[in-house]
């Protein structure tokens, strides 16, 4: 199946591309409904179910996968109180208004209850991926048809919807050609893999710049990344009062003492720099975005890099150029850009926006980052654990991206290519993760993608 997700209104275009194709609603219907029973009856033996049917298509899914089930040995109830399973066919993804009255009571008491949503759980609108009331179905599983939809990826709609599998109901692939929105995954970007010819100034030079003598960590973390991520030589660009301190801890990674930054990227064999973790809030650190960007290398502005122009954003965005990744939490996202989260529909609007403004690639840090282009391609995240949550775990993120930028990967892939492989490096540590484990915790899924 695709990779790529659509809109609420998309889906309404896609359905009636397959109609005017030659698939009738009614066909479509019974494959959706169809995949419900497939899906229920492969993760569940028969007991007394429940299907709630509202109005319109969803309701006739849900219809259709209760004659299924009922076929296959499954016993219907009337009422979702006394059902083992209850299947969710109220409302979809277009979805306008708060849940009322019996609608309202079983979302209330879904949490209690084994849950089947089709499309998505009711309640939850499918394209802010936020419920629309105060109360929404929480659902085990979310079955829905030909794409997923931004409540299926986005925080919270994805938790609400549990376990979320996408089924061909037979509408053809042609109906998502202007799509440009996609879940991330290895099908949409290829590590660059040394070439058996080649040698360590093929795979570029990143450089990370430290902080002072008291916060020089987080540029180690980044370094070590973008070291493991596969770039051929990696430095550390310290300030003077700091070189003791980095060169005690760094092996293959080497150290660059420097006071004028922009002196020491004159060097163009030094073609990505990251700069922000652990640089401090100042207008020394300013000075030194500006001599980033003004260099030809590659760049990846995090952090203290971004935070430090909150006063004056617009004077950091009217410096910004391509290759050069940002890559922001909520809370800078909002001093570089203002109100424009909380403005957009989604963070996939909000990011999109934000990359057109500044004309570069555009990373929105969370559990469901996104990734925009500034021509308007974007990507969301998936795979990233809650273990993540730990400090230092973004200023590897942001090695990662450097290393691969300093690969020559361009840097909407790179970002994208990052993030999955940050996520899937912590799935596989597990419990117990800090930073320091994902750039060694990173091999073993370089591995699987050779």
């Amino acid at each position: 199946m695709t990779a790529k997700i659509i809109t609420v209104n998309e889906m309404y275009a896609a359905d009636a591309y397959a109609e005017a194709h030659g698939t009738p609603v009614s066909v479509l219907m019974e494959n959706a409904g169809r995949a419900v029973a497939d899906a229920i009856c492969a993760r569940w033996s028969p007991r007394p179910v429940a299907v709630l049917c509202g109005p319109g298509n969803n309701g006739g899914d849900g219809k259709v996968a209760a004659r299924l089930l009922a076929e296959r040995g499954w016993e219907l109830r009337e009422t979702f109180d006394d059902a083992a399973l209850v299947v969710d066919a109220l409302f979809g993804a277009g979805l306008s208004r708060p849940l009322e009255g019996e609608a309202a009571r079983f979302a209330r008491a879904s949490k209690d209850l084994t849950v089947v949503a089709v499309d998505v759980p009711s309640g939850l609108h499918g394209d802010t991926a936020e419920p629309l009331g105060e109360t929404c179905v929480e659902a085990d599983l979310t079955v829905t048809f030909f794409a997923k939809k931004p409540a299926h990826v986005l925080m919270p709609g994805r938790a609400l919807c549990g376990e979320v599998v996408v089924a061909d109901i037979g509408i053809p692939d042609a109906a998502l050609s202007a799509v440009e929105l996609f879940e991330n995954g290895p099908g949409l970007w290829s590590y660059p893999q040394p070439k058996p010819d080649g040698h360590k100034y093929d795979r570029g030079h990143c450089v990370v710049v430290s902080g002072p003598a008291h916060a020089t960590g987080a540029a180690r973390l980044a370094a070590r990344g973008a070291l493991r991520i596969g770039a051929g030589l990696v430095s550390v660009a310290s300030p003077p009062d700091a070189v003791a301190a980095n060169a005690a801890q760094l092996t293959a990674i080497m150290v660059k003492p420097f006071t004028d930054l922009g002196a020491l990227l004159h060097d163009k064999r030094l073609n990505a720099v990251v700069i922000g973790p652990g640089v401090g809030v100042s207008e020394d650190t300013r000075g030194m975005v500006r001599a980033v960007l003004a260099s030809q290398a590659a760049a990846v502005l995090d952090a203290d890099a971004l935070t430090s122009f909150q006063e004056a954003p617009q004077t950091m965005l009217s410096l910004l150029r391509e290759p050069c990744v940002l890559t922001p939490h909520g809370g800078e996202f909002g001093r570089v850009f203002g109100g424009l989260l909380a403005d957009s529909q989604n963070k996939i609007e909000a990011a999109r926006a934000a990359a057109a403004r500044a004309g570069c690639t555009v990373l929105l840090k969370g559990p469901d980052t996104v990734i925009a282009a500034p021509d308007g391609r974007a990507i969301v995240n998936t795979n990233a654990p809650a273990t993540l949550a730990t400090a230092g775990s973004g200023d590897v993120l942001a090695g990662f991206i450097g290393g691969l930028m300093a690969q020559r990967v361009d840097s909407f892939h790179a970002a994208a290519m990052a993030v999955w492989l940050h996520g899937e490096a912590a799935r596989r540590f597990g419990p117990g993760l800090i930073a320091e484990d994902l750039p060694e915790a990173l091999p073993f899924v370089l591995a699987a993608q050779a």
